[in-house]
């Protein structure tokens, strides 16, 4: 009788100790940015954080760097699928699947830093509106700082666009391809984790990047000369959720990831040292040998923007779906 109580006690134990596991949640979350960027120091504060807050009933594992194999462009393809329950998404990733999510905003389409300020609610409106389509959901948002592209070189220095038009460009995404070729430069895309081989081989002679950045792929060891050209369009960065992953958490698990992804944009969205980061970073890669040469030209710099204008257009109508709506809500807020 003794021994039969035993097992018997053992095995409810056990079953305690299966329903409790069960009960705990352990989360992957995709980003393909390095390890050493900023944002992703962002988003491990961010899955401590819930990690705390649900007092580990959710635990989310950050993986950088492209560590899964999960291709940034891809993500509306393996997020929705559930290869994982979180993503970073990158809508200028997005031009080959999500046409009129990449259209909200392209490189090019402000002219300033206050431009882009103004547009960002409307923007975090209309990805929550798009993401929906595609069953991801929104948990949050990530700002990207201020960001001045210029245009790295390996071996000449470049600061004209007829000097940009003798070199193969490389560029982040497709509007960029669009705006650059109207202005008479081969661009192609490469990604950023094949960039610095890409340099070092010749297999592009330049590359739009932002000095605030180049330190984390390590650019100076393969460029000679950088040159700035226009303000990036920062649009921010989503924490993505898998649809069904997130329905499958409780109110209060939710509340905790929703909680600590507005402690990310709270931390993130903030410019006030914008161009003193951007000098500081600036002079350490001087430091490391990269020549800063003066700007482009005020006249180069208004054709880029004049014809990225010109590429926002045509992508829109080309989106087609809502593509044209968004961008028009864009405008109205810009006031142009």
């Amino acid at each position: 009788m003794f021994k039969s109580l035993k097992l018997v006690l053992a095995a409810t134990l056990g079953m305690g100790v299966v329903a409790g596991a069960a009960q705990a949640a352990e989360w992957k979350f995709n980003n393909g940015l390095p390890e050493g960027r900023n944002e992703s120091k962002q988003l491990d504060m961010f899955a401590a954080e819930v990690t705390e807050a649900t007092g580990r009933s959710l635990k989310i594992d950050v993986f950088h760097g492209g560590s899964l194999n999960l291709k940034n462009n891809d993500v509306v393809r393996w997020l929705p699928r559930g290869a994982v329950e979180m993503g970073l998404v990158w809508a200028n990733y997005l031009g080959r699947d999500a046409p009129a999510l990449n259209a909200v905003l392209i490189q090019g389409s402000v002219g300033s830093p206050e431009e882009l300020i103004k547009v960002l609610p409307e923007i975090q409106t209309i990805y929550e509106e798009e993401l929906a389509e595609w069953g991801i959901v929104p948990t949050g948002f990530m700002a990207l700082p201020l960001l001045k592209a210029s245009i790295f070189c390996r071996e000449e220095p470049v600061r004209t666009l007829d000097d940009l038009r003798k070199k193969k460009l490389r560029v982040w995404s497709n509007d960029q391809v669009e705006t650059f070729a109207n202005l008479g430069v081969a661009a192609q895309i490469v990604g950023q984790t094949d960039l610095y081989v890409a340099l070092q081989t010749g297999v592009v002679d330049c590359a739009v990047y932002p000095a605030l950045f180049a330190h984390t792929i390590s650019l100076q060891e393969v460029t000679k000369y950088a040159s700035y050209l226009y303000p990036v369009a920062g649009v921010p960065y989503v924490l993505g959720a898998n649809k069904a992953a997130w329905e499958g958490l409780s109110d209060a698990e939710r509340e905790a990831v929703s909680a600590a992804a507005a402690n990310v944009w709270a931390r993130t969205n903030e410019y006030s040292k914008a161009e003193e980061n951007e000098q500081a970073a600036r002079a350490k890669l001087a430091e490391q040998g990269v020549e800063f040469l003066d700007d482009f030209s005020d006249e180069d710099r208004a054709s880029f923007l004049d014809a990225a204008s010109d590429t926002w257009a045509k992508l829109a109508a080309e989106a087609g779906g809502k593509a044209p709506e968004y961008r028009k809500r864009i405008l109205d807020v810009l006031g142009r």
